[in-house]
């Protein structure tokens, strides 16, 4: 079947059902202003609203051309486990990037039958029919919205379309105002942060320090013998620099730096400003060239390297950290090791306050696999291999 719109005549019973469904899936969409939960409603409604087996949705910036500009995407109907076994998720190519670059809906009844199908990954269902539709809001193509095997159907129908269409428009005002409450709520967080670990360096880091001198200056003074009474404000000025070491690692973890697209520049300033915070010396190893690293990879490097480095600011008690990214034509691995005291991997609520579950979530959504190795006393090592 070619993308040509057919008309056919539409039961009113399964139009009234239709418009109603879509009516709850626009709602449910409205209603939520977390932009990752925001997608996935999307692609779940869609997916009840034509009964498809599969869909998916792809968010990338389309001005880049070539594969590769997919920075997101969103599924509903693979298995957990299936899903791992997926070499990679679609990268813009064949009839994705034909709606990507035409802007207008395919509706397909054999994907491998048409011309511009390109295949699958290794790993990916085999599937049949196809129906994509772009979103597009206020001129700006937000993204991609893909349909596969529609169930009890050889095809996909016109009816069908027309209703993912009217699902995509909500859809456009659903991400965009999900995209502005996250710049706002992101740039009222770094205010507040900026503000808090302003004070702090310049109020609560300045009186601990002057009382420190004055601990100091009380030892001077005390009189030939009171050796126990000089072992205990020795006790506490280290326990008040220990003090100060900590608040600074707690405002270095308070002013996260935001990727802006250079892996090396980005991974060198994190290295500099945790050295600067923690005098823990840092062996770092990278390639002399990452310029054409695909930006989602970069940036789940940088944000991963990002978290690793706070945990051993704030937990480690680390003398070194080796820090190594390598790359090949097929894969890119990055390993962040350090020799403190390790934690117990099995504890959930250590998993938790160390944002594993994110590094984990980052790297699996990358079609990636993240490692993590500790042990109490032994130190930690966090590896993130990604498919390029």
């Amino acid at each position: 079947m070619s993308d040509t719109p057919v008309s056919h005549p539409i039961d009113e019973n399964y139009a009234r059902r239709a418009l109603s469904t879509l009516n709850q899936a626009a709602l449910a969409i409205a209603s939520e202003l977390d932009v990752d939960r925001v997608l996935q409603l999307i692609v779940d409604s869609a997916r009840e609203l034509v009964g498809a087996r599969y869909a998916a949705l792809a968010v990338g910036d389309w001005r880049v051309p070539g594969p590769g500009n997919v920075q997101r995407f969103v599924h509903s109907g693979f298995e957990r486990d299936h899903a791992r076994l997926i070499a990679h998720w679609p990268r813009g190519e064949g009839l994705l990037g034909a709606i990507i670059h035409g802007q207008a809906p395919i509706r397909v009844s054999h994907i491998r039958g048409d011309a511009r199908s390109v295949g699958f990954p290794s790993g990916h269902t085999e599937m049949e029919s196809f129906l994509g539709v772009p979103i597009v809001g206020a001129g700006e193509t937000l993204g991609n919205l893909y349909l596969a095997d529609k169930i009890g159907e050889a095809e996909f129908s016109q009816a069908d379309q027309e209703l993912i269409q009217m699902l995509a428009a909500h859809a456009a005002v659903a991400i965009q105002n999900a995209r502005l409450y996250s710049q706002v709520e992101r740039l009222a967080v770094l205010e507040e942060r900026t503000r808090i670990g302003m004070d702090l360096h310049d109020g609560v880091i300045q009186s601990i320090y002057a009382v420190g001198l004055t601990l100091e200056s009380s030892r001077l003074a005390l009189p030939e013998g009171a050796d126990e009474a000089a072992a205990l404000l020795d006790t506490a000025v280290a326990g008040l620099n220990d003090a100060i070491r900590d608040i600074r690692n707690f405002i270095l973890d308070l002013r996260p730096r935001r990727f802006a697209g250079d892996v090396q520049q980005g991974l060198a300033q994190l290295v500099r400003e945790f050295q600067a915070n923690t005098m823990v010396p840092v062996s770092m190893s990278m390639p002399e060239r990452l310029d054409d690293l695909p930006l989602p990879l970069g940036r789940a490097i940088f944000l991963t390297t990002q978290e690793a480095l706070a945990n051993v600011a704030r937990h480690a008690r680390a003398k070194k950290v080796n820090v190594t990214l390598h790359c090949t034509a097929a894969r890119v691995s990055l390993s962040i090791q350090d020799d403190g005291r390790g934690f117990d991997t099995t504890n959930e609520a250590l998993r938790v306050g160390h944002g594993l579950a994110n590094m984990q979530a980052r790297a699996e959504g990358l079609g990636g696999m993240f490692l993590l190795d500790s042990t109490p006393g032994r130190g930690t090592t966090v590896a993130l291999d990604l498919p390029r």
